[in-house]
């Protein structure tokens, strides 16, 4: 039985939808690999992965499989009952990393949320009820609950919503010192992304993340990393803390992790899990059996070193290129980032325009992110292919040549 579609537009998210996304004026309707087709049939490399989600690009053929496998066989059966998808996945990432249990969950601030409330929970348990300080990064971003907005370090996401959570301090990003001065026998738990996305692109200095786990350790306080958008293979490495030779307490993971499909986890040890017994905290489609199904599919073809290394090679290839581009059209010198989580910062010329470089490459068939209003982020598919990345920044310098000569 074929279901009969109503034919939609653009201008019908403005009548129906709620205000709180200003969209492109394409609709995108089809993708395949890194490529992405619009209804008009136009056809865009896609640079952007969904931010940082499209981890094997779209419609990868061992991703559709493994979901339409699932499919067919169970969908949802909730959490009062387990299921084999949430026990492979759970197993395999417990085998991956540094973590010996998982919590499945459906968004990076879902994760984020029962690590800060894990966090909170050890230390109430252990420590009593004044000990439930975090410690945060300025231009950190953490999600969008009302806890997770309080703990992200950037007050336009969290101002005009009332009381935000109380017992956050915001201190700068790879500034040892200021964390030296506020960490204290109070913090529970110190947040940090090894690589800072939606803040700029800006990975994390080694001392500085070695130097977080030295006083977290000194004052019986968790080291959380959240990794959402640095994670499953970003970096060149599963998890971008492998990179550094930092362990965290708990870890969030989301974006990567289903490829595409909702699925978000938080990792963590046998000792810290024991505190979220039975019904301190839940999700009800968390460890859903089609999402699990997804995710080990990913997981399999990300850890590997073929998939791994590759990342690495072409990060270079992209770097060596956005320089090039960079210095020839002079709206930036500097590349920074991780693996292929990229950004072009621009120059003092240039500053607060990285939504009309945005633009202009997606005049040219090009989707591509900005991160901050200085910086263009490019987080493609960990398997994108040579061709594909020709092609996308030869549309990349298009767009830079007629902003140059506008």
């Amino acid at each position: 039985m074929s279901v009969q579609h109503d034919a939609v537009q653009r201008a019908d998210f403005d009548q129906f939808m709620v205000p709180n996304y200003a969209p492109a004026a394409f609709v995108p309707v089809r993708g395949l690999g890194s490529r992405v087709w619009d209804q008009s049939g136009r056809e865009l490399i896609d640079f952007a992965g969904g931010i940082a989600v499209n981890v094997l690009g779209h419609c990868h053929p061992a991703l559709v499989a493994a979901l339409t496998k699932q499919a067919n066989t169970l969908w949802h059966i909730s959490n009062v009952f387990t299921n084999e998808p949430t026990l492979r996945l759970g197993k395999k990432l417990v085998e991956a990393t540094f973590a010996e249990r998982v919590f499945f969950c459906n968004s990076g601030a879902e994760a984020n949320e029962a690590a800060f409330k894990l966090a909170r929970r050890v230390a109430h348990d252990r420590f009593g009820p004044e000990k439930h300080e975090i410690i945060a990064a300025t231009n950190s971003f953490h999600g969008r609950t009302l806890f997770t907005v309080s703990v992200g370090g950037q007050p336009k996401y969290s101002d005009g919503f009332g009381p935000k959570i109380q017992g956050i301090t915001h201190v700068p990003y790879n500034d040892l010192e200021a964390l030296k001065a506020a960490i204290s026998d109070k913090t529970c738990a110190v947040v940090l992304e090894p690589v800072q996305g939606e803040g700029g692109v800006l990975p994390a200095e080694k001392a500085y993340l070695q130097g977080a786990r030295e006083l977290c350790n000194a004052h019986n306080a968790l080291l959380v990393f959240d990794e959402v958008q640095s994670g499953m293979g970003r970096t060149g490495e599963l998890f971008a803390y492998m990179n550094y030779g930092v362990v965290p307490d708990i870890l969030s993971s989301a974006k990567s992790l289903g490829g595409g499909f909702p699925i978000a986890a938080m990792l963590t040890t046998t000792d810290l899990a024991k505190h979220f017994s039975p019904g301190t905290h839940g999700t009800t489609y968390g460890g859903n059996p089609l999402a699990c199904a997804v995710g080990e599919a990913v997981l399999d073809i990300v850890n590997t070193r073929q998939t791994l290394d590759g990342v690495k090679t072409k990060s270079e290839q992209f770097k060596t290129r956005l320089l090039a581009l960079g210095k020839q059209y002079g709206l930036f010198e500097q590349v920074r980032g991780m693996g292929l989580l990229l950004g072009c910062v621009l120059n003092e010329a240039w500053m607060g325009k990285a939504k009309q470089v945005l633009d202009a490459a997606t005049a040219e068939g090009l989707m591509i992110l900005q991160a901050g209003p200085d910086v263009v982020r490019f987080a493609p598919s960990l398997v994108v292919e040579d061709a594909d990345i020709d092609e996308g920044l030869a549309r990349f310098e298009r767009a830079l040549s007629k902003l140059t000569a506008a």
